[in-house]
């Protein structure tokens, strides 16, 4: 076996983060059952001067943890582990809080790469997001062409008739439902004054007609159903959370005074099991910052729990192994 960096997180380290509103809640019964790998990469030195971000210390980042997150010995094996090239493949970004608090282009360009590494042609590759417009606001160049790599909004293109799922009734982009394979989902590591984090599971809102439907009760258990979805569940290959700056408080909108430079990503192929972790660094930084707990301000993100449930990822959460890089 591998020689592993990993810390598994037990129910007093994840109490000392501030999470009891989980750790009371947890789903028992997940000994026999194969734990996920987050690798979570940090480095100071992603951030250069006046913040530029070191692209090539990016991607050796990003290679590195999907090679940690899916087991394999090397990059190019680790991406093809999980793409083909007969794929079409969606990123889903997240540019909606404007500012820095969106899922970086430089990173994004670095999971080009790895796609590209797993023969994934350009012409199959589409960054995609709600609105064209919020993509061009994040420095994304929009190519609704034929050549190169694709980028544009869902815009207006929803199917016409919804998919019901649980609570959830809503139309999807039709980018999910017809022209994408595979999906990789590039979130942003951020609070969110009514879920408690936006994380990957809630970063598929931006998939749906009627976000604004779901956000009663902690937006549970709607962001569970939403990613039950076959066109989201069925395809969803990988995760990688943007944390080069995150915010614990104050979002989903970009707040100065609560983000902060993390530098790091958090990358895995469990969808819980990467919310789970990011909820914990957010959850640390309110700590370091005197900030009261999500639960203690009536946040909890419980949606996390109500997706482990739903068979989205690991039972239970809190025994996620984490590789440092």
């Amino acid at each position: 076996m591998r020689r592993r960096d990993f810390v598994k997180l037990t129910l007093g380290t994840a109490a000392a983060a501030g999470a009891p509103f989980v750790l009371s809640q947890l789903v028992r019964g997940a000994a026999a059952e194969r734990l996920p790998i987050v690798a979570l990469a940090r480095n100071e030195k992603l951030f250069g001067p006046e913040d530029a971000i070191a692209r090539p210390l990016l991607g050796s980042l990003l290679h590195e943890s999907v090679k940690k997150a899916t087991g394999e010995s090397t990059p190019e094996a680790a991406w093809s582990s999980r793409f083909s090239k007969r794929d079409v493949v969606g990123i889903k970004v997240n540019c909606l809080a404007g500012a820095r608090l969106w899922s970086h282009t430089k990173l994004v360009d670095a999971v080009i790469d790895g796609l590209r590494m797993a023969g994934v042609r350009d012409e199959n590759i589409l960054i995609w997001d709600r609105l064209s417009r919020e993509l061009a606001g994040a420095g994304f160049t929009i190519n609704r062409g034929r050549s190169g790599v694709q980028c544009f909004g869902t815009d207006s293109a929803y199917e016409r008739s919804p998919e019901i799922q649980g609570s959830v009734g809503s139309c999807f982009s039709q980018i999910v439902t017809r022209k994408c394979t595979a999906l990789v989902n590039v979130p942003v590591l951020k609070d969110h004054d009514l879920a408690g984090v936006s994380l990957g599971l809630k970063n598929f809102f931006g998939a749906i007609n009627n976000p604004n439907k779901y956000h009663a009760n902690n937006c549970d258990p709607y962001v569970a159903d939403v990613n039950s979805v076959r066109h989201i569940r069925k395809k969803l290959r990988l995760i990688i959370c943007d944390g080069l700056v995150a915010q614990c408080d104050g979002g989903p909108a970009y707040k100065p005074g609560r983000a902060w430079k993390y530098a790091g990503l958090l990358v895995g192929t469990d969808p819980v099991a990467v919310d789970w972790i990011g909820a914990q660094v957010i959850e640390k930084r309110r700590k370091k910052t005197g900030l009261p707990s999500l639960a203690k301000v009536n946040r909890p993100p419980k949606h996390i729990l109500t997706a482990a449930r739903a068979g989205l990822g690991i039972k239970d959460p809190s025994k996620t192994e984490v590789i440092n890089i």
